[in-house]
């Protein structure tokens, strides 16, 4: 087994040992990912409401909610297999705590003529997704990189955010245990009404 492959094994078996996989973040901060700053607004060309209508989302309309948000795109196989299934499982437990907000934003970085405006609709149906969707095209911007990669220093699709109360980064990566996920936003949000 070569060197690199090593490395990988074993820095996924230290992610999915440990909550929200964070303790991959500080290996990673080198290259990707904006853990511990402010969380920047989003510039998206459209946002969809969760029914479906024209919309706004706003990161920092949210201050004093944990905020989770998923980047992904329509070709993204991984977005498909694990992204959107963990979106959904996450937001389903979740749906009715006025503490927790999630949002989806398809980050074309690439395949502009697949991964078009159109597909954020179809992609809220076909999950079932009741949060608001919205779509940062990249196209003319400096390389092709939408605003949100750009600024979230993703590294591809589907990668997700949480951002805590005071609208701090706390992950910045491409993946999340939903069953860990959904166990660390109860427990944060118990905290913020109890302490």
């Amino acid at each position: 087994m070569t060197h690199w492959f090593q490395h990988r094994r074993r820095l996924l078996a230290m992610m999915a040992a440990t909550p929200l996989y964070a303790a991959a973040q500080p290996v990673l901060s080198n290259e990707r990912g904006i853990k511990g700053r402010l969380a920047p607004e989003l510039d998206a060309a459209f946002w969809l409401d969760a029914q479906g209508e024209k919309g706004h989302f706003s990161v920092k309309a949210h201050r004093g909610k944990w905020v989770y948000l998923k980047f992904w795109q329509s070709w993204c196989p991984g977005c498909h297999s694990s992204g959107f299934p963990t979106l959904k499982k996450v937001t389903d437990a979740l749906a009715d705590e006025p503490l927790f907000v999630a949002a989806g934003l398809q980050t074309t970085f690439e395949g502009h003529q697949t991964n078009t405006a159109d597909k954020v609709r179809k992609t809220q149906l076909r999950y079932e997704l009741a949060i608001p969707m919205g779509h940062d095209p990249g196209q003319h911007n400096p390389g092709g990189y939408p605003h949100a990669m750009r600024s979230y220093r993703s590294g591809g699709t589907p990668w997700q955010v949480v951002i805590d109360p005071e609208g701090r980064v706390i992950f910045d990566g491409f993946h999340v245990d939903a069953d860990q996920a959904i166990a660390f936003f109860k427990a944060k949000i118990t905290e913020m009404r109890t302490g």
